[in-house]
């Protein structure tokens, strides 16, 4: 029944039935049911979130590279990581990246903005490459990347002074800039040949891009080589009217075996030689002033040189005069007390055969006569206001260095050299130095440069007219020069520090790097007080013959210390080895070096080019090759008359006649080498 009730505002109340009271049984429903609502809702949530997760993970990945916020990893076909870096200038804000087909972008770290991306190229393929570019926007920001080496071994970079192969990385370096420096007086420096190149066994390699202002460190508790780009402390600068904005822009290439994706990256990055040198330099050996007289050579001392050299039976591709041939540095006019009638020599010499190269360098000091005129016409480097020129010092003094940057220091420098050429009949030059050590921390140029190797590579320019027999200790992208490098002088000792053991690391180095006519410096080294195993005088004997029958098989020959410095039984040794050198060394190295100039592939060579797969042929540094058949074993211990050989699988003969058809690697342990042999195995 209804029942009708006084309301308000003149309308009525419609009661209806009464609502029965809950009990209590039903209270668990309603619970049970907010709770099941609950936990749809944060299913639903999760399973949002989970998707999303998906489509991020999938937009940071592109092919065989996962991109994190701190870094990222890049994998090979069989699914195994090759490659990691981690980001150590900042961390990626993930929300701002995108990828639009295969460039993956990123717009800013946590903090601030930024300019990131990663472009995946296959340019061929067995080869993916990975182009990669952080670039701050706010200046005097370094960029920093931190690549772990501890996935394979790793080749290249630059000779250094104690060298090994492959890379072995001691202790924590802070990133220091990446130039050219003479090891001999720096020895924890780069060396004068350098690359921003890195290769490794597992077949993946970097290359930094040029324009980088590029600092390199390490720290071998993290196994980590970092990869920094600033211009705040550096001597990099960024161009006329730039903003010091770094930028970390390099290439990761991964292939399918160690070779190919070297051979990859030497044809696509490197400069290569337009010409292969004299086949003389191939040849016979050169003979330097050097080691033998340092700086007391004179005009008698030469002509005797020369004429014992053809009396014991040598050839000879020609004479190097080295150091102090002239009055003072900077100038290039011979010394009358020391050579007093130069011409006569020079006439002299050339009757006789001879060919004959004089040292020179970058250098004016400031007591030679042409200092003044390198002042008042502005040719030398200056300091960084560009009023004044910068005074350096270096292994013979105090004075200016030449500017190769500028048009009018470079011809000066070239008409002292032609002149020599035409009064003497000179044949070419040692160019000696060339490395940025000698520059100051701060300097101008007259045409400026962001990069201080830079200098190097104009100052190896000078050497082009004379790159038939010319010869360069520094390369900084020089490798289209054309002429021989030489790693700098050699202590006469056994060791890795710039002794014997050090020759096969450092060449096959260099070579990595496409410096393919090498010149391994002096046969016994350079026999410098305190730093010469033997009586002091001379390099031990011992060690002079294991030297000389080493150097029989690099692409070139060079004496100072002559072998009748000893006794008959080196001179034999001495022609035995120049004989052998010139017989089977030379027609093979000569037919490798035309291939150079399409290739770029290394004359000598790794034993892990033949035996891409083979774990202990990536680590050994004491054996190699002369192009893919002519395997070479030398002795680099004292004492020793047998060493232990690794024999690549294949079909072998031996310097003694024995043959090794094998299809494994063979361990030869002890095998004898006498005094006078060094090991090798031809291909057959």
């Amino acid at each position: 029944m209804y029942q009708v009730v006084p309301g308000g505002a003149g309308g009525t109340i419609t009661d209806v039935i009464p609502k029965q009271k809950r009990t209590k049984d039903t209270r668990p429903l309603v619970g049970a049911g907010v709770i099941g609502l609950v936990l749809v809702i944060a299913a639903v949530t999760a399973w949002c979130y989970y998707i999303a997760s998906l489509r991020k993970a999938e937009l940071l990945k592109t092919q065989l590279l996962d991109l994190n916020k701190d870094g990222y990893i890049i994998r090979n076909q069989g699914g195994s990581i090759v490659f990691r870096m981690d980001f150590r200038s900042g961390t990626l804000d993930l929300d701002s990246c995108s990828k639009e087909g295969e460039l993956l972008s990123c717009e800013r770290t946590t903090d601030r903005k930024l300019n990131f991306f990663i472009e995946t190229v296959r340019p061929k393929d067995t080869v993916q490459c990975y182009r990669v570019r952080w670039e701050e926007l706010v200046p005097d920001i370094p960029v920093e990347h931190a690549m772990t080496y501890k996935f394979a071994h790793w080749y290249g970079g630059a000779v250094s002074a104690i060298q090994h192969w492959p890379v072995s990385i001691s202790g924590q370096q802070a990133p220091k800039p990446f130039v050219t420096s003479d090891i001999y007086s720096n020895r924890n420096e780069f060396g004068g040949i350098l690359e921003s190149y890195w290769l490794s066994s597992n077949a993946t390699a970097i290359k930094i891009n040029n324009s980088v202002p590029f600092h390199l460190g390490w720290n071998d508790t993290e196994k980590t080589m970092s990869f920094q780009a600033r211009y705040d402390d550096s001597p990099f600068k960024p161009n006329p009217g730039e903003a010091s904005c770094a930028e970390l822009s390099y290439r990761v290439c991964v292939g399918s075996d160690v070779t190919s994706i070297h051979k990859y990256m030497v044809r696509r990055y490197f400069n290569k030689p337009n010409k292969v040198p004299a086949k003389a330099m191939f040849r016979h050996p050169i003979w330097s002033t050097w080691a033998l007289h340092k700086t007391n050579i004179d005009q008698e001392k030469l002509l005797t040189y020369a004429h014992n050299i053809r009396k014991h039976g040598f050839n000879c591709s020609h004479l190097e005069l080295d150091d102090r041939y002239t009055s003072r540095y900077g100038e290039y006019q011979f010394d009358p007390m020391k050579f007093p009638n130069a011409s006569a020599m020079f006439q002299k010499l050339k009757t006789d055969g001879f060919l004959v190269s004089l040292w020179t360098h970058p250098f004016v000091n400031y007591d030679s006569d042409n200092f003044h005129t390198c002042v008042e016409r502005g040719l030398f480097v200056r300091e960084p206001t560009g009023r004044l020129p910068a005074l350096v010092r270096w292994w013979n003094g105090i004075g200016g260095i030449l500017d190769f940057t500028n048009p009018e220091a470079r011809d000066w420098f070239a008409s002292h050299l032609r002149s020599l050429r035409s009064k003497y009949g000179v044949s070419s030059f040692k160019f000696d130095a060339g490395e940025t050590n000698y520059l100051p921390w701060k300097f101008s140029t007259r045409t400026p440069i962001r990069d201080p190797s830079t200098f190097t590579r104009r100052y190896t320019e000078m050497a082009i007219p004379y790159n038939d027999r010319a010869e360069l200790r520094s390369g900084y992208q020089s490798q289209n020069i054309s002429c021989f490098f030489r790693p700098i002088d050699r202590d006469s000792v056994w060791g890795y520090e710039m002794g014997l053991k050090s020759l096969i690391p450092t060449v096959l180095t260099i070579s990595i790097l496409g410096y393919q006519f090498i010149l391994p410096d002096m046969i016994g080294g350079n026999a410098y007080q305190n730093r010469t195993d033997g009586n002091g005088a001379l390099p031990d004997r011992e060690l002079y013959i294991r030297w000389l029958e080493l150097s029989a098989f690099m692409p070139s020959m060079q004496f100072s210390i002559p072998p009748w410095e000893y006794d008959n039984e080196v001179v034999e040794i001495a022609r035995k080895y120049t004989a052998l050198h010139e017989s089977i060394v030379a027609p093979r190295v000569l037919e490798l070096a035309g291939e150079v100039l399409d290739t770029g592939d290394p004359i000598i060579r790794p034993l892990w080019w033949i035996a891409t797969g083979d774990e202990t042929a990536y680590k050994i540094d004491s054996q190699f090759l002369i192009g893919d058949d002519l395997m070479v074993a030398p002795v680099l211990e004292p004492g020793k008359q047998e060493r232990d050989i690794y024999l690549p699988a294949g079909r072998w003969r031996s310097y003694k006649g024995e043959r090794f058809d094998i299809k494994e690697p063979l361990h030869l342990t002890d095998y004898p080498v006498d005094l006078d042999e060094i090991a090798y195995f031809v291909w057959v």
